[in-house]
């Protein structure tokens, strides 16, 4: 990702300093940034010492800022059509059926030391070919990462098969929530 990073800023002319570690030990400076955002990864980090190395590198006014986008499975729509295929493939996957609004956020922000928490949301739809939203849906936790290679290839061959029949229009306008929260380290 790295490699593919710099190749983006080449081609944009930019000069960007990358830095390997992780959330919870980032080896950056203390009190060095006014804002830090974390996209579509909370969930995968340990929230309490997460929110001690965020403390460290803000600035006194820093700011936190932590967003998700989330599909948005819906009655008979085909977010919800593929999440039933997962389940049927996949039963122990619990990544279905959700709302797009992640409220144990606001418990990890305040009893790990931040006030002025604040949210938003809304919605928008993204645009998937059937290609597009097949190769979305086998990189996911609930088909690749957890199931056979002939099982992603027979999962993928009904998937194609749903879409072709049930979804036939392209490009597709699946609905997404942006979900966000901000929050000031408390002082």
């Amino acid at each position: 990702m790295l490699g593919a990073a710099r190749q983006l800023d080449a081609t944009q002319g930019l000069n960007s300093t990358y830095v390997v570690g992780t959330a919870e030990a980032t080896s950056l400076p203390d009190k060095a940034f006014d804002l830090v955002t974390a996209g579509q990864c909370w969930h995968w980090f340990d929230a309490q010492q997460a929110s001690i190395e965020i403390k460290r590198i803000l600035k006194p006014a820093g700011r936190l800022l932590i967003a998700f986008y989330d599909w948005l499975p819906l009655k008979g729509n085909v977010v919800r059509r593929t999440e039933k295929l997962i389940e049927q493939y996949n039963p122990d996957w619990r990544g279905g059926n959700l709302t797009g609004i992640h409220p144990g956020l606001f418990r990890d922000l305040g009893e790990n030391g931040f006030e002025e928490i604040e949210s938003f949301t809304f919605d928008e739809p993204a645009i998937y070919t059937h290609e597009s939203w097949r190769g979305r849906i086998r990189a996911s936790a609930g088909i690749a990462a957890t199931l056979t290679s002939e099982e992603v290839e027979r999962f993928d061959a009904e998937l194609t098969a749903l879409l072709a029949k049930d979804f036939p229009e392209e490009p597709m306008a699946i609905p997404h929530r942006v979900f966000v929260v901000q929050a000031l380290p408390a002082s």
